[in-house]
């Protein structure tokens, strides 16, 4: 996935099953590109700052090296959801008309688990990214990662940037969000933050990738639609963000890493 090139749009043609397992209950879907994607639905409980997430922290770790599945703009029309039984996922495509996000299907795929021995370079990169995001959701309850051929790779990322539910101050200014410590008591790659190696090689690894125009090549990949009246106004705002952390004091890089 380039993380200079804009989300590629694709038409939804069918709905096929959802995925129950997830909160905002994405679902399979099928585009006029033949396509099978995971889609996440802008109607969602959430709404479309969960989107945004995905969309900007999926690019960071394309930066970064991290396997990740390529992403689209999915298109859904009113048709979409005709032929839909369940009332409550008539409910959520009905109010996701318009753009939504798709991930690529990985099939074959399988969810990590303890019997995984991932790239241990990669597995640093993964918490190091996570730790800058402040990722709250990569436990061994639900690891978002998966194998595919034989690699390690970063999935769902909208629990990540909380900092853009609350804009503004407090908690939602980016002192406080470059202040702020990561806990990696339940993350399930927290056993390689005691590898100072890796971790050190990770947090200079990206520190040197992500620059300033990484970062805005990254944020400027997010629809304007999921970005409120002032796109241009949020999109400085997480690259503030992201930059007020990488520049800052550090407490919340993994300890092998801490400079």
């Amino acid at each position: 996935m380039s993380v200079s090139t804009p989300l590629r749009t694709v038409h939804a043609t069918r709905y096929v099953a959802p995925l129950r397992e997830g909160g905002s209950l994405p679902g399979i879907v099928e585009a006029d590109d033949l396509g099978t994607y995971v889609c996440k639905f802008h109607g969602a409980g959430q709404g479309p700052r969960v989107l945004v997430a995905e969309v900007v922290v999926a690019g960071l770790a394309a930066a970064l090296g991290i396997p990740t599945p390529d992403l689209v703009r999915i298109e859904l029309d009113a048709d979409i959801a005709r032929y839909e039984a369940d009332e409550e996922v008539q409910d959520l495509l009905r109010a996701s008309l318009g753009a939504n996000l798709g991930s690529d299907f990985l099939p074959g795929s399988f969810g990590f688990d303890a019997a995984c021995e991932p790239d241990p370079v990669v597995a640093a990169r993964v918490l190091w990214l996570d730790a800058l995001v402040a990722n709250v959701d990569r436990s061994w309850r639900n690891p978002n990662l998966l194998i595919w051929h034989g690699d390690l790779w970063a999935i769902d990322h909208g629990a990540c940037l909380y900092f853009h539910h609350s804009w503004g101050g407090g908690i939602g200014s980016p002192e406080r969000f470059a202040a702020q410590p990561y806990d990696l008591g339940d993350h399930v790659l927290a056993a390689y933050a005691e590898r100072a190696d890796l971790m050190t090689a990770a947090d200079r690894h990206g520190r040197d990738v992500l620059t300033d125009a990484t970062l805005t090549a990254v944020v400027e990949r997010v629809p304007d639609v999921w970005l409120g009246d002032d796109p241009g106004e949020q999109r400085a705002a997480y690259v503030a963000f992201l930059r007020a952390r990488l520049d800052g004091p550090g407490a919340w890089v993994p300890a092998g890493g801490v400079r």
